[in-house]
């Protein structure tokens, strides 16, 4: 199947192209939404610009594929692959990414405002300036991952991991990091009042110049943690 003909049968009507094949398709600007993707091969496609919203592409096979400023908002991408995708400027607001595999992805300045990340691959994935506001997050494995500046407001990271990760600038009020790893990870200038992080390990986390007020720290691990003006006002430790 290629680009002409799925836009031709969806323009009659169609909506169900489950495990099509359109690897190396160009889609770009193309409108499926609401149609049905599930496990269909998407690999090296381009569907930048693409409207995807409410599509249903779980289990489907998204590795390298471009998807820069498309909009999949409130798409189900459960169990999708989408390793080493392009997905800059790309709305997935509300979206189902319940164990996706994200690991190497481009999702720099992303839209994830709600989404659902539950175990999520996201390790070595890029997230700088990404919006992931109230996005649940809970038992993602975000190793390496870079969250510079990215707006976490809210975001639930319980269980997840992020040794290694970079979330200088970031900003985690009120995010919920209970019993998250995060070992190593840089957390310069971040601002995390009011977050949970009990249980958390922060053994060797840079903290340098963090905002940790009111933070919740109850069981906390900061061992070797570097606290060099960090904010502790009212922090509960």
């Amino acid at each position: 199947m290629d680009a002409k003909e799925i836009q031709s049968r969806y323009a009659a009507g169609e909506r169900d192209f489950r495990g099509a094949d359109l690897s190396g398709a160009d889609l770009s600007g193309i409108n499926l939404t609401e149609a049905d993707l599930s496990e269909a091969n998407l690999s090296g496609a381009n569907l930048s610009d693409a409207n995807l919203s409410e599509a249903n592409l779980s289990g489907a096979n998204l590795i390298a594929a471009e998807l820069i400023f498309t909009k999949m908002s409130d798409a189900n991408l459960t169990d999708a692959n989408l390793s080493d995708a392009h997905l800059i400027g790309a709305k997935l607001g509300v979206a189902k990414l319940i164990n996706a595999n994200l690991i190497g992805a481009n999702l720099i300045s992303a839209d994830l405002s709600g989404a659902d990340l539950s175990g999520a691959y996201l390790s070595d994935a890029y997230l700088s300036d990404a919006s992931l506001i109230k996005a649940n997050l809970s038992n993602a494995n975000l190793s390496r991952a870079n969250l510079s500046i990215s707006n976490l407001i809210g975001a639930n990271f319980s269980g997840a991991n992020l040794i290694c990760a970079n979330l200088m600038g970031a900003n985690l009020i009120e995010a919920n990091l209970d019993g998250a790893n995060l070992n190593e990870a840089k957390l310069y200038r971040a601002n995390l009042a009011h977050a949970k992080l009990r249980g958390a390990s922060l053994r060797h986390a840079d903290l340098t110049d963090a905002n940790l007020a009111g933070t919740d720290l109850t069981d906390a691990n900061l061992e070797n943690a570097k606290l060099k003006g960090t904010i502790l006002g009212l922090a509960g430790i």
